[in-house]
């Protein structure tokens, strides 16, 4: 039986990222008392380093399959890993002053959100559905550790045993999935079950069941309703860097499994995965944005707001075309910004023993500091879809991607699902900008936290008056 020697280099990154994580978890072991600082400075280290190889060696006009037809390095997955790095750097830069503050400023996280990214990085790359699996279970696992980590906590413990069980069950239900899919296919192979799917018709029962299951689990990882019930309690209870790290990279990891699983390998069968997306796209539009108005926790209405933006997200994907897929790409990663500056608000006006997770807290935020308020503003605006922000863009380009397909039912609810979701938004800056401080300190945090989330505001208005490069990038990515 012959072996051949699989070829290294396109997974380069991966690899150096498994080395350092390796190299980090024996510094933490070794610096004691000062493992927080030892590990927060390697870890962004291996951020730009790993970003610097993965643009080094990105080719944009080809693509490169190996381990076996296992491991694909493409324009689609080089996009999102640099992207992901970008937002784990910040979310690190984000969440330090905050764990210093509480005593979580321990390697644990650092070696746990490094380890996660790396479950995302095989994610953007898996061109086989059981790496796909290793990949998503490995980000899930950093996950679930990364919620119980105030160990005293019990709204963290809470927190972390809902999402092991629920993520246990929706890993289940992806893992049955698959195992129908080889049933009708014969093969794992993302290449391969795509053929296989063009030669027979796809007219199997057994591979439509199989692929009820696939889209079951990806709703689950995603929030998407009736899949949902995980995500407000985790977003909650977990400590706010944590959520911070879940709500935003994750979600483009969760893209690539969209694109791997159902575009390429599922394409063929889209006439029945599309009417299963139509009703997760309206049902949580329709409960994300609604129930969001009854919120008084901010970290709660963001988790609401973060299923409603799945519901946009899915327009695009359901569209199934190239322009469809592009808009979807192009608002999750609009999405991870914005939810990187929703929650990084949150951290810069939280204190030791104080949270600053009610939206009480934010009022008369514009006494106390114009210039984040303006930037929460920034924030609010563009998720609520107001222009000039590049919220309104994202909405505009996956309901336009719907309306050329002849959904124009379906972009009307849109529509209508995001005007009611205005309330709560414009709620926040009616908070900052017309009521009294109840909380006189100053803000803290470093200059790091507020140089950065200076930044990601004026990110969000520049790319809204100017989305031309972001949405040409997404275009050419995906062909």
């Amino acid at each position: 039986m012959n072996f051949d020697i699989p070829g290294f280099l396109p997974a380069l990154p991966e690899i150096f990222v498994l080395i350092m994580g390796c190299l980090l978890l024996l510094a933490v072991a070794y610096s004691g008392q000062q493992s927080g600082r030892v590990s927060y400075g390697l870890t962004q280290l291996t951020l730009i380093i790993v970003a610097l190889l993965t643009f080094y060696y990105a080719d944009f006009s080809s693509k490169s399959i190996t381990f076996s037809g296992s491991y694909i390095k493409d324009p689609l997955s080089d996009t999102l890993k640099l992207f992901i790095y970008l937002i784990v750097f910040a979310v690190f830069l984000y969440s330090r002053s905050y764990l210093r503050a509480r005593d979580l400023d321990k390697g644990e996280y650092y070696v746990l959100g490094l380890f996660g990214m790396l479950g995302m990085m095989v994610l953007a790359s898996a061109h086989h559905f059981l790496v796909l699996y290793l990949g998503l279970e490995l980000l899930s696992l950093s996950q679930y550790a990364m919620v119980a980590l105030r160990r005293d906590n019990s709204w963290a413990t809470e927190a972390a045993m809902k999402y092991f069980v629920l993520g246990a069950l929706a890993s289940g239900m992806l893992l049955y999935g698959m195992s129908m899919i080889y049933g009708a296919t014969g093969d794992l192979h993302v290449a391969a079950v795509a053929e296989a799917i063009r030669e027979g018709g796809g007219s199997s029962q057994v591979l439509v069941f199989g692929v009820v299951f696939i889209v079951v689990g990806l709703a689950f990882k995603f929030g998407a309703v009736p899949f949902h019930m995980w995500l407000p309690d985790v977003y909650h209870g977990a400590p706010t860097a944590v959520t911070l790290y879940i709500g935003t990279a994750p979600k483009i990891a969760a893209f690539a499994m969209f694109m791997r699983l159902l575009v390429e390998a599922l394409g063929g069968v889209q006439a029945h995965w599309q009417d299963m997306l139509i009703i997760l796209a309206v049902l949580s539009m329709a409960l994300g944005n609604i129930v969001a108005i009854a919120q008084t926790n901010l970290k709660r209405m963001l988790a609401y707001s973060t299923i409603s933006h799945v519901g946009f997200l899915l327009l695009g994907i359901l569209a199934g075309t190239g322009e469809g897929y592009a808009s979807a790409m192009f608002y999750v990663l609009v999405y991870a910004l914005m939810s990187l500056g929703g929650f990084g608000m949150i951290i810069l006006l939280s204190r030791a023993g104080f949270e600053a997770d009610q939206l009480e807290d934010f009022k008369g935020l514009n006494e106390r500091s114009p210039w984040f308020a303006f930037m929460m503003l920034i924030l609010m605006f563009s998720m609520a879809g107001v222009p000039p922000t590049v919220g309104f863009y994202a909405k505009w380009a996956v309901i336009m991607a719907i309306v050329n397909e002849g959904l124009i039912w379906l972009a009307v609810a849109a529509v209508l699902f995001s005007v009611i979701g205005a309330f709560y938004y414009l709620r926040v800056i009616k908070f900052m900008y017309f009521d009294s401080p109840t909380e006189t300190a100053s803000l803290d945090g470093g200059a790091g936290l507020r140089w950065g989330m200076s930044a990601n505001g004026l990110a969000i208005l520049g790319l809204g008056v100017f989305p031309g490069a972001l949405m040409g990038l997404c275009m050419a990515v995906l062909g």
